[in-house]
């Protein structure tokens, strides 16, 4: 089912008497899910407002992440969350729509950054809940936050409590120029000290990234971005605070940096991977963490986010093994608080493991209660997030 308006899409769902599956472009098949229909927002499309003076955009679910990107770029402003593009690491088709990027917080590099993730640029959404009624929550502007921040709820929520029909969003102005220091061959055990040093620098870094992890080392990515004067000082003085940890190479070619953190965005490096996991972590803990793990289990780990965010993917071949990796790195996580996700896994593994980290009693129990307020039939992705099919 592709509804072309919201009224249609709050029609349908006062009707279900099935269990839907909501998607957006179909580019992340990710999770079982017991239900028994599809439901795609992909058709109630297009920006419905766009106001470059005031860095705000509106736009239906289903409108292409690129046609928002394309619009942007005109009037010289961006996504500044940069959201990942999941097609090249999970060898996917369909199309990126603005609803799943919300639905999924879906937030690339510049997290580490006060950019913040998707959820920190949404300024309001409409959708439809369980009863098929259109409820709205926030605006257009920052300083619109009467009543309960339903925003922030939905996103990451990943259609189990509303289907989204349209996103208010934050835009920033695109960098005039950007400037990349490369470290290679620095000690693992450096890394996360290493992107701690140069994010605590007053250079506005708003890119920390290394990999892979492991005994031979890695390679160290530290982005800045701005005023091409700034830009250039600012490198330079992040190579002389970065002088401890080795040499840095400075990229400052537009389309070579461009290039090099799409690859990091969409996670390249794995694409030829069977089982990668996305894990979120606080960064002083992750060499810890990815340390501790099973040596039965071999794993390839790459850091985003000073540390903070966690790609592995499973060297071996999807069996017993990916198996225990996944088990045994979301049982770690419960134990430091952090949080596993598997993002790509062939059907038969999947069958075995848990897609999102099983939530400790006392978050179950609250996300069980917003269920049965907003979806009280259990319509909407049964099964995606641990929740009862």
């Amino acid at each position: 089912m592709t509804p072309q308006s919201e009224a249609e899409l709050a029609e349908i769902v006062a009707g279900a008497d099935v269990p839907l599956r909501i998607i957006g472009g179909g580019t992340r098949p990710i999770g079982a899910s017991a239900a028994s229909e599809v439901l795609s927002t992909a058709g109630i499309s297009g920006i419905t407002l766009y106001e470059p003076g005031a860095l705000t955009l509106v736009a239906k679910a289903g409108t292409p992440v690129e046609e928002i990107e394309a619009a942007l770029a005109e009037e010289g402003q961006m996504l500044a969350f940069e959201p990942m593009d999941h097609r090249r690491l999970l060898g996917t088709s369909g199309t990126p729509t603005i609803g799943g990027v919300v639905a999924g917080n879906v937030s690339g590099p510049r997290r580490v950054s006060s950019v913040g993730a998707c959820r920190d640029s949404l300024l309001g959404v409409r959708f439809v809940d369980g009863a098929g009624r259109i409820l709205k929550n926030g605006g257009r502007v920052m300083k619109n936050v009467t009543g309960y921040d339903l925003n922030k709820l939905l996103c990451g929520s990943w259609g189990t409590l509303g289907v989204l029909s349209e996103v208010a969003l934050k835009v920033l102005p695109r960098p005039a120029a950007t400037a990349t220091l490369t470290l290679k061959d620095v000690a693992s055990d450096r890394a996360v000290p290493a992107m701690a040093a140069a994010l605590g620098t007053p250079y506005e870094v708003n890119g920390a990234f290394f990999g892979p992890y492991g005994p031979e080392g890695g390679t160290l990515r530290i982005r800045v971005e701005g005023a091409l004067s700034s830009v250039k000082y600012r490198a330079e003085e992040l190579a002389k605070c970065l002088a401890p940890y080795g040499e840095a190479e400075i990229e400052t070619d537009a389309e070579a940096n461009r290039a090099l953190w799409i690859d990091i965005r969409d996670m390249a490096y794995l694409a030829d991977k069977p089982v990668v996991l996305r894990s979120s972590i606080k960064p002083g803990d992750a060499p810890g963490f990815v340390d501790g793990l099973p040596s039965s289990h071999p794993a390839l780990h790459y850091f985003d986010w000073g540390g903070g965010l966690i790609w592995t993917a499973a060297e071996a071949a999807p069996d017993d093994g990916a198996r225990g990796l996944v088990s045994s790195m979301q049982a770690a996580m419960t134990e430091t608080g952090g949080h596993s996700t598997v993002l790509k896994a062939p059907d038969g593994l999947r069958q075995g493991v848990s897609t999102f980290q099983p939530p400790v009693s006392a978050v179950a129990a609250i996300e069980a209660g917003l269920r049965a307020r907003f979806d009280p039939q259990g319509l909407f992705n049964p099964g995606l997030m641990g929740q009862a099919a």
